[in-house]
């Protein structure tokens, strides 16, 4: 029975981005050991698409008002792209102290049930 999930982002600066996680998502987290950290997250979802190419995955967080959100990133210093009508639901990509690029969206679709 599946109880959960691991996500790993790699990261150039992961002390810069524990401390984005930490203080600006404001999710709780523990330490692992060897200087690694591992971060609560919010109920989770996830899709399978086709592809014809190499498989990959991605990892989008989700909010409940996208302009809120990017509201709330500026005042804290986040840089954030422009917002995208998807279809599904409205997006922005945000970038970690890293460098890295994340991506957040407001669903237009219907969500699963937690288990």
């Amino acid at each position: 029975m599946i109880v959960g999930a691991h996500v790993v982002l790699s990261s150039k600066n992961p002390e810069a981005d524990h401390a984005f996680f930490r203080d600006v998502f404001k999710l709780s987290s523990v330490a692992a050991g060897g200087g690694y950290v591992i971060f609560g997250l919010p109920e989770s979802e996830a899709s399978i698409h086709q592809t014809d190419g190499d498989a990959r995955h991605e990892l989008y967080f989700l909010c409940d008002d996208i302009n809120a959100f990017v509201a709330d990133m500026k005042e804290r210093g986040v840089e954030c792209g422009p917002t995208q009508d998807a279809g599904w639901g409205v997006l922005v990509e945000i970038k970690l102290p890293s460098g890295a690029p994340l991506h957040v969206y407001q669903p237009r679709h219907e969500r699963p049930s937690g288990s």
